[in-house]
C-alpha cells in the first residue's frame, strides 16, 4: 500500500468515525426528548416545548423541571461515566471483560454507601454531597484490594487473574451487603433493595450538582490520556520500550476509572454491564484507537441508561422498573457470550 493510499484510507476512517460519533449524539438527543415525554403523566411535545419556554402550568413546570429533567441528566452522566470507566479498565488490563461492576468496584463504593445510609438518614443536604466522596473512598479500597491481589511480580497484572480476582472481590462484598440489610428498618431496606436493582434514585438537581464536578473534572483528563491508552495496547515491554512509564500512567487512568464509577454509583446505585457493553459496542463502531473508541463508549453509555431508564419508568404503570435491571438483561448474556469466546 503506497503512502498516498494509507492517508486516503485514514482520512476516509475517521470521516467515517467523526459521523458514527455524530449519529450517537444526535439519538442521545432524540432519546433525551422522548424522555422529557413520557412518563406517568404524559406531556405532548408542544406541552413540553411551552413549559421549557416558561408558559406551562405550575403542574407542568414541577414535572419537567424537578422530576423528569433532573433524572434524565443524570442517566446520561452516568451512563458516559460508567462506560468511559470500562473502557480504561479495559484498556489498561487489555481485558476486553473488565467492567467496573464485574470487578467489583461498583460494590465497593455500594458498600461504603449501605454503611452510610445504615447510620445516617439521607434525607438532610449535607449526605447528597458526602455520599460520591464516600463511594469514591469504597471503589478505590475495592479497586486497590484487587490491584494488590491480581499482581505478581514479575508478571505485572494479568488479565486473567484480574478478573478472577475481581470477580471474588464482588462476591464477597455482596455477601457483606446483604448481611448489612439484616439490621435495616423496613423504610431503609427499600431503598437499599432498589439501590442494589440499580435505580436512579438520586433524581433532583442536587444530585446532579454533587456528580457534575467528578464528571468535568475526569472526563478531560481520561479523553486526554487516550493517546497513553493506545500505547499501554501494545503490552507493557513495547509500552516500556517506546518510553511510556507504564505503571504511573496505569495508576493515574485507574484513579481516574475508580474515580468515575465510585462517583457515578453514588447517584445511580448499581448499574452494571454498562461498562461491559459500551466499550464493545463502541470498538465494533469505530475501531480500538482510543480518540475515538473513548467517546463513543461515553456516547453508548448514555444513550443506553438513558433509554432503559426512560423504559423502566413507562413498561409497568403501578410501579417502575430499575434501569439497572433492563441493562443487565442485555449484558448478562452478553457478558457470558464474551466469556465464552475468551481463551
Amino acid at each position: 500500500m503506497t503512502s498516498s493510499t494509507r492517508v486516503g484510507a485514514e482520512r476516509r476512517k475517521k470521516t467515517k468515525n467523526t459521523i458514527v460519533i455524530i449519529v450517537l449524539a444526535a439519538l442521545i438527543v432524540a432519546s433525551f426528548i422522548i424522555s422529557m415525554n413520557t412518563g406517568h403523566i404524559r406531556l405532548t411535545p408542544f406541552e413540553v416545548l411551552q413549559t421549557l419556554f416558561g408558559g406551562g402550568t405550575d403542574k407542568q413546570e414541577l414535572i419537567l423541571f424537578e422530576f423528569r429533567l433532573p433524572r434524565i441528566v443524570i442517566a446520561v452522566l452516568v451512563g458516559a461515566g460508567l462506560a468511559l470507566s470500562g473502557a480504561i479498565l479495559q484498556g489498561v488490563s487489555r481485558n476486553a471483560l473488565a467492567d467496573p461492576g464485574i470487578l467489583g468496584i461498583n460494590a465497593g463504593a455500594g458498600l461504603v454507601v449501605m454503611l452510610f445510609v445504615s447510620f445516617f438518614p439521607t434525607t438532610t443536604a449535607a449526605p447528597i454531597f458526602l455520599l460520591p466522596v464516600l463511594a469514591l473512598i469504597g471503589s478505590a479500597f475495592s479497586a486497590f484490594l484487587i490491584y494488590v491481589l491480581s499482581y505478581k511480580k514479575g508478571e505485572g497484572i494479568v488479565p486473567t487473574r484480574m478478573l478472577l480476582t475481581g470477580i471474588g472481590v464482588a462476591a464477597g462484598i455482596s455477601a457483606a451487603m446483604i448481611v448489612l440489610t439484616l439490621r435495616l428498618s423496613p423504610e431503609k431496606y427499600q431503598f437499599v433493595a432498589t439501590w442494589m436493582a440499580g435505580s436512579i434514585w438520586g433524581s433532583n438537581w442536587k444530585f446532579v450538582t454533587a456528580l457534575l464536578p467528578f464528571i468535568l473534572i475526569l472526563v478531560p483528563v481520561v479523553l486526554y490520556k487516550a493517546r497513553v491508552l493506545n500505547v499501554l495496547n501494545l503490552g507493557d515491554q513495547t509500552a516500556t520500550g517506546l518510553g511510556a512509564p507504564v505503571e504511573r500512567e496505569r495508576l493515574v487512568l485507574l484513579a481516574a476509572a475508580v474515580g468515575l464509577a465510585g462517583s457515578c454509583v453514588s447517584v445511580s446505585g448499581g448499574i452494571g454491564f454498562v461498562g461491559l457493553i459500551g466499550p464493545h459496542l463502541a470498538r465494533r463502531l469505530v475501531g480500538p484507537k482510543h480518540q475515538f473508541l473513548l467517546p463513543a463508549s461515553a456516547l453508548i453509555g448514555s444513550l443506553l441508561v438513558l433509554v432503559a431508564d426512560t423504559l423502566g419508568r413507562v413498561m409497568l404503570e403501578t410501579s417502575e422498573i430499575p434501569a439497572g435491571i433492563l441493562v443487565a438483561i442485555l449484558g448478562a448474556p452478553y457478558f457470558l457470550y464474551l466469556l465464552s469466546r475468551t481463551r
